[in-house]
């Protein structure tokens, strides 16, 4: 996760008329400290990076032939709407299962559900094990599966962490080029995080497509919040 990154959301968080939640209620309803999820996402990215490495180096397909040959836009725009697809696919049903599944729920998934208020770099903390499964396994999967190279893999999950950090930090900015790009965004994201809407808007990091299809889309609208800042609203015949 770049630092770079997190500290520009850190520092448009400061600004209360951009967030989804004020400040009080990050503090006050979040049920794991900053601390720990600094931890917790540190170690993620320690294990994903191995993984990589040792994915490279059994495959074999350590970028040396690339050296020389430049793939074409046109591929490389397939491989890339190809693996997020296929990364979208895959974490929509390990999401999805991940909550009617109880017993998976109480004891891997509420984990990254403490941060009821999401903000940028707590967009990886989650249980190790859903690590595994859900990023690590479904990066794999994107990377075979699509048929990029790992020069080309960089760009692909430096993009994909990034929207999935977007997704977490808990703010509206205006000009965003993911909300204009993608429905599944910060404010989406933040409404599953809600109480009212744990069983709905499964979908990320990329496209909606798979809540739609399966009825699982909570539709809202944002509103300006009372005290100052905005608000994800679901639809009335939504909210419990």
């Amino acid at each position: 996760m770049s630092n770079s990154e997190v500290g520009i959301y850190l520092m448009f968080g400061s600004f209360d008329n951009y967030r989804l939640h004020s400040k009080k209620d990050e503090d006050m309803k979040n049920l794991v400290s900053k601390r720990t999820v600094v931890k917790g996402v540190l170690f993620q990215q320690t294990v994903q990076a191995i993984v990589a490495i040792i994915l490279f180096t059994v495959t074999g397909n350590d970028g040396g032939p690339d050296a020389d040959s430049r793939p074409s836009f046109l591929l490389l725009l397939r491989q890339f709407v190809i693996a997020m697809f296929i990364l979208d696919t895959w974490q929509y049903f390990m999401h999805r299962y991940m909550h009617h599944n109880k017993f998976l729920y109480r004891h891997i998934h509420s984990q990254h559900h403490r941060l009821v208020v999401p903000y940028a770099f707590g967009a990886l903390y989650n249980h190790p094990v859903e690590g595994l499964l859900l990023d690590t396994i479904g990066g794999a999967l994107s990377f075979l599966l699509s048929g990029m190279t790992p020069r080309t893999s960089i760009f692909f999950f430096s993009f994909a962490t990034i929207k999935t950090v977007d997704d977490h930090c808990g703010l509206w900015l205006p000009g965003n080029i993911f909300h204009i790009l993608f429905r599944n965004n910060s404010a989406y994201h933040d409404v599953h995080h809600q109480l009212y809407g744990t069983k709905y808007n499964f979908s990320q990091p990329f496209f909606d497509i798979w809540d739609r299809i399966l009825g699982t889309h909570m539709p809202y609208s944002i509103e300006k919040r009372a005290g100052g800042g905005l608000e994800a609203r679901p639809a009335k015949d939504y909210k419990a």
